[in-house]
């Protein structure tokens, strides 16, 4: 699977957004290191706290498949300007490894690539409660 290939899948996933109020569709697709692929898409509510973002409905399809351990994300929100994972998103994927690459798209010719490490600098993640601070 090729960026351009996952950044497709992301695109089609994006058309299944349920958006009634924001009107701003996202989608996601999660390619673990084995090679699977999920598909995610935004999903919000009319309380907006339980709206659920592409890239974790995506992430929590391959997790509750059993799949942890990602290598790239692809998200594509808007087609004109490249959009990138929120901040509540950046921690869910950084929970899943510092190395995750993400590919920020508007098309399969129009994208950037971070790692989430370049996106969330810093962060504090599993390896830091193994310290303890007792």
């Amino acid at each position: 699977m090729n960026d351009k290939e996952l950044i497709r899948l992301a695109i089609e996933a994006r058309e299944r957004a349920y958006v009634p109020y924001s009107k701003f569709k996202v989608g996601a697709a999660v390619l673990t290191e084995e090679g699977l692929v999920f598909t995610g898409c935004n999903i919000e509510s009319s309380s907006y706290t339980p709206t659920i973002c592409a890239e974790r409905t995506a992430l929590s399809k391959a997790i509750s498949e059993g799949h942890r351990n990602i290598d790239t994300i692809a998200v594509v929100g808007s087609l004109e300007k490249i959009s990138f994972p929120c901040g509540v998103c950046r921690q869910f994927i950084r929970e899943f490894g510092e190395d995750i690459r993400i590919i920020s798209a508007t098309s399969e010719d129009d994208y950037k690539v971070y790692t989430i490490k370049d996106l969330l600098p810093e962060s504090f993640g599993p390896e830091d409660l193994r310290h303890g601070n007792i």
